[in-house]
C-alpha cells in the first residue's frame, strides 16, 4: 500500500496540512482549482532558479483576495534588488486573476532534507548528462548528513541512453511508509533528457511527529 498511496495525502489531517486553503462548491470549486494549478505554474516558470519548494495559496472568503505563501531556497533572488521582482510579480499574479494578491516569501530552512528541492537537483544533474547513480549517491549522502532518518530516491526511465527503460531506486536509513506520524516528503519531478523524459521520486523520512502530552491536572482535593 505504501507504494500506491501519495506519503503526503495518506497523511493529511494527521501529520501534514493542505497546500491550499479555501472552499467552494459547484464549478467554483472547478475553477478556483484550475486558478490554483495556474497561479503555481506562473509563479514557478518566472522564477525557475529560485529553487521553489512548495506555494501554498489561502483565500479570504469576505474580500476577493488570495493570500500565497512562496516557500524557496534562494529568496534574494525571487524579492530581487529593494524588492522589485517580488513586485513585478504580484502584478502579473493580480493582472491573471483579477484579484487582490499578497505576496510572502520564505526561506527553506535545509535545502537538503527537502524532497523536491532533492528532486530538482537531481534533474538538472540528468539533464547536463551526469551519471544517475552519482546524481542519487551524493544527494542520499547529503541528505544524511543534514539531518535525514532515512531517504530513497527512484530514477525511471531510460537510464544512461539505454534503447530500453527502467527503474534504479537508491535508499539509506528508514522510510516508514505505512507509519501515520511519519513525517516523510515526497515529490515526484521530471526530468527532459536527450533520450526521453526520465521521471524522479524522492522520499525523505525526518522523523515522528507524536501528539502533544497531555497537561496533568495537578491540585489538591478535600471533603468536606
Amino acid at each position: 500500500m505504501g507504494r500506491k498511496v501519495h506519503p503526503i495525502g495518506f497523511r493529511l489531517g494527521i501529520v501534514k496540512d493542505h497546500a491550499a486553503h479555501w472552499y467552494a462548491e459547484g464549478r467554483e470549486y472547478a475553477e478556483l482549482l484550475g486558478e490554483d494549478r495556474a497561479i503555481r505554474s506562473l509563479v514557478r516558470a518566472e522564477n525557475a532558479r529560485a529553487g521553489i519548494s512548495r506555494i501554498e495559496i489561502e483565500r479570504l472568503p469576505v474580500a476577493r483576495q488570495v493570500s500565497i505563501k512562496v516557500h524557496t531556497a534562494k529568496p534574494g533572488i525571487l524579492i530581487g534588488r529593494k524588492g522589485q521582482n517580488v513586485t513585478v510579480l504580484r502584478k502579473k499574479l493580480e493582472k491573471f486573476t483579477g484579484k487582490k494578491i499578497h505576496l510572502d516569501i520564505i526561506e527553506v530552512d535545509n535545502i537538503d532534507t527537502d524532497a523536491y528541492l532533492i528532486g530538482e537537483s537531481i534533474a538538472g544533474q540528468l539533464e547536463r548528462r551526469i551519471s544517475h547513480k552519482r546524481a542519487m549517491k551524493q544527494a542520499i549522502r547529503r541528505a544524511m548528513r543534514a539531518g535525514a532518518k532515512g531517504i530513497m530516491i527512484t530514477c525511471g526511465g531510460r537510464l544512461g541512453g539505454s534503447d530500453m527503460a527502467r527503474r534504479e531506486t537508491a535508499r539509506e536509513g528508514r522510510i516508514p511508509r505505512h507509519t501515520l506520524r511519519a513525517d516523510i516528503d515526497y515529490a515526484n519531478v521530471e526530468a527532459l533528457t536527450t533520450y526521453s523524459k526520465v521521471g524522479i521520486k524522492v522520499w525523505v523520512y525526518k522523523g515522528d511527529i507524536l501528539p502533544e502530552a497531555k497537561e496533568e491536572r495537578s491540585g489538591s482535593y478535600t471533603t468536606p
